[in-house]
């Protein structure tokens, strides 16, 4: 994606534009953000999700003017007829491919940030409340009409012993009403409240990422005692494979000056400084912040699930485009089936994949191979043409690994 390319979704405002001015500092009301928007799923199909039990979804509506909240799945929802409800499905990019494809067009930040596209259905008077949400996100009205209020406000102050955040003290300082193809960008903790103006209301919210430092701290230690166990040459967790250069720590404990001891129970001092030492040559690097981060954030929505099939034609499909990337001849024509053949690796909507340097990783994993340019522009563009030349330059080492990402259902072969 081109950060210096004017958007219409972001008003006309480039990419580079919009992170200096309003990213993080401001909102921002885009006006037919997408002309002659249509939704990417439809009423019923939301609806059917939220009967799913590997969906989550949430249902909020008030009762006697009480704020009351459910979790799904949901044999039965409320009639449409009835007001004051919002049915809320997350992660809908991970179960359909038009709503992974609209989540894509916000790449412009790095997907190390981007989360999810939920969806929300709710009819009139619907809504969740005045709240605020600790990270970043576009709204972006799908169909009926939404009235948005939204303030700055440093109170933060939470109504007590509910199970939503509801905001104690909301006062609205601006208000908008998004039609449909309209947007509205929100920092994180900008007050707001939107409440649906007709029935069958649709917003999707594209939200991000925001760990706080107990969850990278937690994160860092993790790692660390991973690289531990693994260069001890034991089974580790996620992060301790493969082992970094580093420290083994395999030095037994010794204390040939320690006197007889009067007070046996007592933990004695020549312990606890060995055990501070110990954790001293522990090496808290960008390498470690690497494997973490890089493992952690392409970790798999809980939810996802993997088709191991190459594509319509199966393994002789495959062998195909296995031989015109890597050698980059095209097939004879007279070998041709009726259908075309396929022409680019695509990674699965479920996929996630990030590199750093020369290092990948893809679906919580470290990748086998280094991150060449070919790997490279399949995780910056999610797909690679096999007419590329840098696809025709791919290691067998690379190939071989594609093909394990085919078996696993983690990219597909397709027709461009």
């Amino acid at each position: 994606m081109n950060p210096n390319k004017p958007l219409a979704l972001l008003g006309g405002l480039t990419p580079a534009q919009f992170m200096k001015t309003y990213w993080q500092r401001k909102p921002l009301v885009i006006r037919q953000a997408f002309t002659s928007f249509k939704p990417p799923v439809s009423t019923a199909a939301l609806k059917k999700m939220s009967r799913r039990d590997d969906v989550e979804s949430r249902l909020v509506w008030r009762e006697k003017g009480q704020w009351q909240m459910d979790r799904g799945p949901f044999a039965r929802l409320p009639k449409a007829s009835e007001p004051d409800w919002s049915l809320l499905v997350q992660s809908v990019d991970i179960q359909d491919d038009a709503a992974c494809a609209l989540m894509n067009q916000f790449r412009f930040v790095p997907d190390a940030r981007l989360d999810d596209l939920m969806i929300s259905l709710a009819t009139m008077g619907g809504g969740v409340g005045p709240h605020f949400d600790s990270y970043d996100v576009f709204l972006l009205q799908g169909q009926g009409r939404r009235r948005w209020q939204i303030s700055q406000q440093r109170d933060l102050t939470l109504i007590p012993d509910l199970s939503l955040k509801i905001l104690k003290n909301f006062i609205p300082e601006e208000e908008f009403v998004l039609e449909p193809g309209d947007m509205l960008y929100l920092p994180p903790q900008a007050a707001h409240d939107g409440v649906a103006l007709d029935n069958d209301c649709m917003t999707i919210s594209i939200g991000f990422r925001a760990p706080d430092q107990a969850a990278l701290a937690r994160g860092m230690l993790e790692a660390a005692a991973d690289q531990i166990v693994a260069r001890a040459g034991l089974a580790s967790g996620p992060f301790g494979d493969p082992p970094l250069p580093g420290p083994k720590l395999d030095a037994l404990y010794r204390d040939a000056g320690q006197e007889a001891s009067a007070h046996p129970a007592k933990i004695p001092d020549g312990l606890i400084d060995a055990a501070v030492q110990a954790v001293s040559k522990v090496q808290f690097n960008a390498a470690l912040a690497q494997r973490f981060l890089g493992c952690w954030l392409t970790e798999p929505n809980q939810a996802a699930v993997f088709d191991s099939d190459y594509g319509d034609g199966g393994d002789d499909d495959h062998d195909t485009m296995h031989d015109n990337m890597h050698d980059g001849e095209p097939e004879d024509e007279t070998a041709q089936t009726q259908e075309a053949p396929y022409t680019h690796w695509a990674l699965d909507r479920r996929t996630r994949m990030l590199y750093r340097g020369k290092h990948l990783f893809i679906n919580g994993e470290v990748a086998p191979v280094a991150a060449e340019a070919g790997l490279k522009i399949l995780a910056d563009a999610r797909e690679l043409s096999g007419a590329d030349p840098v696809a025709q330059k791919l290691t067998p080492e690379a190939v071989d690994t594609l093909t394990e990402w085919l078996e696993a259902g983690w990219i597909h072969l397709v027709r461009r």
